[in-house]
């Protein structure tokens, strides 16, 4: 069940409540990936007191390693990671994308050779959605089609109306093989239907239309932050977003740096994810506050830096690696002493950092509800 509790004034933002098997979600939220079933670097406890409401992980790795029969076998992923909030597991078609030289799409679905032993793997619309069921995750993704921005229209436009295609074949697997689902309490996995269509505002309009028409639990808006121009990425994000339903969540897939989160929670869009906040953190780049953070300072755009602690700068400042922040481990350490532990490859290095960058996530969506609820945003 998806309730909208407050919308802003000013611009499109909005607050809402999104129950899941495993709990509830205070929009708007992000997700830290847990690609493999962990958060590099971060123990599960460590995601929970860092404020982390859900988690998002990956059917294709989660396929390759440790397989569907196994995860069956352990009573799905919450089980299996210790992790009791939420979960959502994308479907598999981003890597499609990504491993591109490994991979064939046909109508059936996209079949893989593995990027770790080579076997071939068999990633059909049915079979994503069965593995999602042996994950066990509260929202699965639909199987999708992705292709670069700069592929011509002719190309995405087939990949628009397959994915569109493969969501009816989803909705129908899942409508047929309920009981498949590994699910607590009784209640069933949501499926989220994924927009495509490039920087094309038709090729957008079709496809929400048609995904719309299938009552799907949500709505993503996929294609974008995969090398198209920012200009390019807000303006295809705002006209998909306006295009869909005020009483579903909709969710920016890959997305992104926090300036154009604030960007987007302003466009009405309520769910987000990206692998920016820990991988920066595994090269040394962190995510600072300019200042105590406020609604109206996240307006202003300059509300942060990135800085890369490896940096010769860093090596003898002692002062916090983050004053503002309020992740203890940022606190508690110097600049100079995490530029140490970069140098010297300790493994203390990348947690810290990735403590820092979720924390600064975390805090960002934060404050932006409380800029909704306070008529700021």
């Amino acid at each position: 069940m998806f309730r909208v509790t407050k919308n802003s004034k000013t611009t499109k933002a909005r607050l809402a409540t999104l129950e899941t098997a495993h709990g509830n979600l205070k929009t708007p939220f992000f997700m830290t990936i847990a690609t493999k079933g962990a958060v590099k670097a971060l123990a599960v406890s460590d995601l929970k007191r860092l404020g982390v409401p859900i988690v998002l992980s990956n059917t294709y790795h989660l396929l390759v390693k440790p397989g569907m029969d196994a995860m069956r076998r352990v009573g799905g992923l919450h089980e299996f990671m210790g992790w009791n909030g939420p979960i959502l597991t994308d479907s598999g078609g981003y890597q499609g994308f990504s491993l591109d030289a490994m991979r064939k799409v046909t109508e059936d679905g996209v079949f893989f050779q593995s990027h770790i032993d080579g076997r071939k793997i068999s990633l059909t619309v049915e079979e994503s959605v069965a593995m999602q069921q042996a994950i066990g995750s509260d929202i699965m993704m639909q199987l999708d089609v992705v292709e670069a921005p700069k592929a011509p229209k002719s190309v995405i436009e087939v990949a628009m109306e397959r994915s569109v295609r493969w969501a009816k074949r989803a909705k129908t697997y899942l409508e047929e093989h309920c009981g498949g689902s590994i699910i607590p309490n009784g209640k069933r996995q949501m499926l989220f239907g994924i927009v495509q269509g490039g920087i094309y505002e038709d090729l957008r309009k079709r496809s929400a239309e048609s995904l719309i028409n299938l009552d799907l639990d949500g709505y993503a808006i996929g294609g974008l932050s995969v090398g198209e121009s920012r200009e390019d990425n807000l303006r295809v994000a705002e006209f998909t977003a306006n295009l869909l339903p005020k009483n579903k969540p909709r969710y920016f897939m890959g997305g992104g740096m926090p300036e154009e989160i604030v960007a987007y929670v302003q466009m009405g869009i309520d769910m987000f994810d990206c692998v920016i906040p820990t991988r920066h953190a595994r090269h040394g780049s962190l995510f600072v506050w300019n200042g105590e953070p406020t609604p109206e300072r996240l307006l202003k755009g300059d509300f942060y830096e990135e800085q890369n602690i490896k940096n010769a700068v860093h090596a003898y400042d002692n002062s916090p690696i983050d004053e503002f922040s309020d992740a203890p481990l940022s606190l508690s350490h110097s600049r100079a002493y995490l530029h140490h532990l970069f140098d010297t490859q300790e493994p203390l290095a990348i947690r810290i950092a990735t403590e820092n960058n979720v924390r600064f996530y975390m805090r960002l969506m934060e404050i932006l509800r409380v800029g909704v609820q306070n008529g700021i945003i």
